[in-house]
């Protein structure tokens, strides 16, 4: 029993020089892709989730910065082209992927829009 035990511990052969355990050797490849799970494909999916979510709650008078770098407040959104047009100078409007937005300030008052003087 403690042969056994060592065995799937530190994955070394049976003490009488038989053939190593198949299971033993499949042991570490699944606690590779184990910690690859938890480490690394789960906190993708939870992050992608919540931009998305993030993406559907976008609204006019939210401020909001590009994965460009560009500033601006979103002035509208069409729907059905998943784009966002963003006010981005006094008279200067342009229009985005909905995508493209990185960050999201949300504004209180959701048809009011602001500018920085």
């Amino acid at each position: 029993m403690l042969s056994l035990f060592s065995s799937l511990l530190l994955f070394a052969p049976p003490a009488g020089g038989g053939a190593p355990n198949p299971f033993v050797q499949l042991v570490p490849l699944v606690l590779i892709f184990v910690v690859f799970y938890f480490f690394l494909i789960r906190p993708q999916q939870k992050k992608q989730k919540e931009r998305e979510k993030v993406l559907e709650t976008l609204k006019r008078g939210d401020r909001v910065i590009t994965i460009g770098g560009l500033h601006g407040t979103v002035a509208g959104i069409d729907t059905e082209k998943k784009t966002v047009l963003l006010q981005v100078g006094d008279n200067l409007k342009l229009t985005f992927d909905r995508t493209a937005v990185a960050t999201v300030d949300k504004q209180d008052a959701g048809d009011k829009l602001t500018t920085k003087n």
